[in-house]
């Protein structure tokens, strides 16, 4: 068993409430879930308005095919418009 763990750093531009914040981050996870079989959560930054952090993972039995799924989540995240990805940390235990 294999394991993929991708933590994405998000900054959100012009964003003035928390409401706003946590619409675009619902919007951003249900999207992804329906996309890719994979567990997503927002595990840091909950209450600031400007900044959100979104863990993933994957669980399978082929390191190569979590990678592919990694570089396209991290794909479809960078063409939405809405935000800006500021960083991303993966990694992958067997």
């Amino acid at each position: 068993m294999i394991v993929g763990v991708l933590t994405a750093h998000l900054s959100l531009q012009g964003i003035t409430s928390l409401k706003g914040k946590r619409s675009i981050i619902k919007s951003l996870i249900g999207r992804l879930k329906s996309r890719f079989n994979i567990s997503i959560s927002e595990v840091d930054h909950q209450d600031n308005k400007a900044l959100a952090v979104i863990g993933i993972s994957i669980v399978g039995n082929d390191s190569h095919f979590i990678d592919q799924q990694f570089d396209a989540i991290i794909n479809f995240m960078r063409n939405d418009g809405r935000f800006y990805l500021s960083q991303i940390e993966r990694e992958t235990f067997s």
